[in-house]
């Protein structure tokens, strides 16, 4: 039996890394997949990836952090598969690094507006269609950094990140007696664009590496998998959590 099989799943930042490796994986389990992004070719690409190997998907390329481009992202999934069981809400941006007292106010607010204030938007036109649904899913995209460890230059990102774990616990709360789940997932460094920002050369991606436990970076899949297990029924008991997926770098102090 498939895991997701009859639902529908939105994957908001589905164009690449871990949204394009979850819409693929939601869809081999049986999903009809919501994707939204802004890159629209890469949009394209996935949705003819997906249904080439017989899953159905839709997709809408704007602005995820304009609410319109969000309320038409919902109501797609409304119009074209009936309903929402699962929002996998992975819209992310490390936004400006350094020094705090150098960072400007505008960069702040840039990041927080990605990161988090997005996140609550896609909540927000989210929630009134998963609250119909039994077992629905609502999971957000956070992070290590300013969780379990706090990394110089990061004030933006960190704030940002642990403010969706607040978000996901409140929210958690207060669906909860409707039957709605809502969890954070926290990735460990994973191979992805962001991943090739922040660690731009071989010495810094070996120094990544070597802060996890198991001594290497995520490939997407793994993080896929980790969203699956959330969205799924084999998750039914578990709401309000921090899941960390981080190949032990919140333990390891090698």
């Amino acid at each position: 039996m498939k895991r997701l099989e009859g639902k529908v799943a939105i994957i908001a930042g589905a164009s690449s890394g871990i949204g394009a490796a979850a819409a693929r994986l939601f869809a081999r389990e049986g999903a009809n997949v919501v994707l939204g992004a802004r890159r629209a070719a890469a949009l394209g690409r996935l949705v003819d990836e997906i249904e080439a190997d017989g899953g159905r998907a839709t997709a809408f390329a704007g602005d995820l952090t304009d609410e319109t481009c969000v309320q038409h992202l919902v109501a797609l999934a409304s119009e074209t598969f009936g309903g929402l069981d699962v929002a996998f809400n992975n819209i992310g941006a490390l936004g400006a690094l350094g020094a705090a007292a150098d960072l400007s106010l505008e960069a702040w607010r840039e990041t927080i507006e990605v990161n988090l204030t997005s996140a609550f938007v896609l909540a927000k036109h989210q929630l009134p269609l998963m609250e119909r649904r039994a077992g629905a899913s609502l999971i957000f995209t956070s992070s290590f950094v300013g969780y379990t460890l706090g990394m110089p230059g990061m004030a933006a990102y960190a704030a940002s990140k642990a403010g969706l774990i607040g978000l996901a616990k409140s929210l958690a709360a207060e669906y909860g007696p409707r039957g709605l789940r809502v969890n954070a997932l926290l990735p460990g460094g994973t191979d992805t664009d962001m991943a090739t920002h922040f660690a731009a050369t071989p010495d810094a991606l070996a120094h990544v590496r070597s802060i996890h436990a198991l001594q290497r970076i995520a490939n997407p899949d793994e993080i896929a998998r980790a969203a699956l297990f959330l969205a799924s029924d084999d998750a039914s008991f578990v709401t309000g959590a921090a899941l960390l997926a981080d190949g032990g770098v919140s333990i390891f102090r090698g």
